[in-house]
């Protein structure tokens, strides 16, 4: 396992607070009041780990298969919907979102293979990652590739509630690599899939879903 370099700063702030608080509670708390000392320790050592597993990226063999569209991320299918796009295309379009915990690997791959033709951020609001107008109100990084058949596939991040950074390293005219790094949210939320209506979707609300793994549509 390794820690994405996104989570670095957020560590080492994470790390000082933990010995601050501690070294803090030691000086100024009486003896007599160990359990607050103690509650201290474990409730301060609990976020710092919390923190750093935000920030994991585990081993795995990642997939990849020129007719598979993969998983962009780690979490939980929430939406399997034919819908009216609202950005980039203007066909009906397929639409898989899958919503990342506190808990999920927060690192996004790329589901597909193809050139970059489209990369936009919009500034937004952040509400909870399943209310109805996050895909089109909160702050979000919408990419466009268009794969080599000529297809194409939108995958959007999408920050919740306790999201506060969006980073996406993909730039029109990059030929992304199936499985590859597409980005990062740190602290959450869900990535959203637009595919063409010909797609075999072949997960269901509920599955679990792993980034670079999970295959989540299949064309010819």
């Amino acid at each position: 396992m390794r820690i994405h370099r996104e989570g670095r700063g957020s560590i080492f702030v994470a790390i000082n607070s933990f010995i601050i608080l501690n070294l803090l509670s030691y000086i100024f708390i009486d003896n007599r009041y160990w359990w607050v000392q103690l509650v201290l320790l474990i409730g301060s050592t609990s976020i710092v780990g919390l923190i750093v597993s935000f920030f994991r990226i585990p081993n795995r063999e990642l997939l990849q298969g020129d007719n598979l569209v993969l998983a962009p991320c780690d979490g939980k299918v929430v939406v399997i919907e034919v819908v009216e796009p609202d950005e980039y295309f203007s066909d009906r379009r397929i639409q898989v979102s899958i919503f990342m915990s506190v808990l999920n690997v927060h690192v996004n791959r790329n589901p597909i293979e193809g050139n970059v033709v489209y990369s936009q951020y919009h500034k937004g609001e952040h509400l909870v990652a399943w209310h109805p107008k996050s895909s089109t109100a909160n702050e979000r990084h919408t990419v466009v590739y268009k794969h080599k058949n000529g297809r194409e596939v939108l995958a959007k991040q999408i920050a919740g509630a306790l999201a506060n950074r969006i980073v996406n390293y993909l730039t029109v005219g990059k030929m992304a690599r199936q499985s590859e790094e597409m980005g990062f949210i740190k602290f959450g939320s869900r990535v959203d899939l637009l595919l063409p209506l010909d797609a075999k979707i072949k997960v269901k609300l509920g599955d679990k879903a792993k980034s670079g793994i999970t295959t989540i549509a299949e064309w010819e």
